[in-house]
């Protein structure tokens, strides 16, 4: 998998990406990272990436034609992803879809976000990390491609880690727990050091409702509704 992402700050997601999943997913050649510099394809000496709105008010725009010639230039853009408060929720469900891209581009807005004329030629969808608003699309970025690099085969020495997570079967995991069995005066769950298997995943299964239905009864609605 390809992922492209352009941004003014490459520096910001250039250390993450390197780390943890996924920069092991990266050496076994799951994926690779393209980070493009904004300020590149800017035509002016001053490299300018924003101006401002028409129509007035407070805040920047990024101005089309940077975005337009950085997209132009990839061969293979993929699906375009434009990380926006605007956008859809990002959930597990997107985050398994975009697995299926072989090439995935994520643009990352800055500002009062993008010219709307990029996005009506080139964005495939928008997509938002929560109601709240980053100072730019570079953190939301990274969480989306930790969320999908993660679910690429081979990138979790453990299949059964990422099948047991939470939203995998679209609810919340049950609680864990380690050594030692004993801590500040609480066990861990005799059932859980039984050996049993069945009744380990029977209690799971439980948990896993129970804390759904306490904590995210939303997940619940939206099963039902599918």
């Amino acid at each position: 998998m390809r992922i492209n992402v352009i941004t003014i700050f490459p520096e910001y997601l250039e250390g993450p990406l390197g780390l943890s999943i996924p920069g092991r997913a990266r050496e076994a050649g799951l994926v690779d990272y393209r980070l493009i510099d904004l300020r590149e394809y800017a035509t002016d000496r001053h490299r300018t990436t924003d101006d401002e709105p028409f129509g007035g008010g407070g805040g920047m725009v990024m101005k089309p034609e940077p975005f337009e010639a950085a997209l132009g230039a990839l061969e293979a853009p993929g699906r375009v992803v434009s990380l926006s408060p605007r956008g859809r929720p990002f959930d597990h469900r997107t985050a398994v879809r975009f697995t299926l891209e072989s090439d995935l581009t994520l643009l990352c807005g800055r500002y009062k976000g993008i010219d709307e004329r990029v996005t009506e030629k080139w964005v495939d969808e928008e997509v938002s990390i929560g109601d709240y608003v980053l100072s730019g699309g570079e953190p939301a970025a990274l969480v989306v491609i930790d969320a999908v690099v993660r679910l690429l085969p081979g990138a979790l020495g453990d299949h059964d880690s990422a099948a047991s997570d939470s939203f995998y079967e679209g609810l919340l995991s049950a609680p864990s727990y380690t050594r030692p069995a004993e801590h500040d005066g609480r066990s861990a769950p005799g059932v859980l050091r039984s050996g049993d298997h069945s009744r380990i995943e029977a209690w799971r299964a439980g948990q896993a409702d129970r804390a759904t239905r306490h904590r995210r009864p939303d997940l619940l609605d939206l099963d039902a509704a599918d």
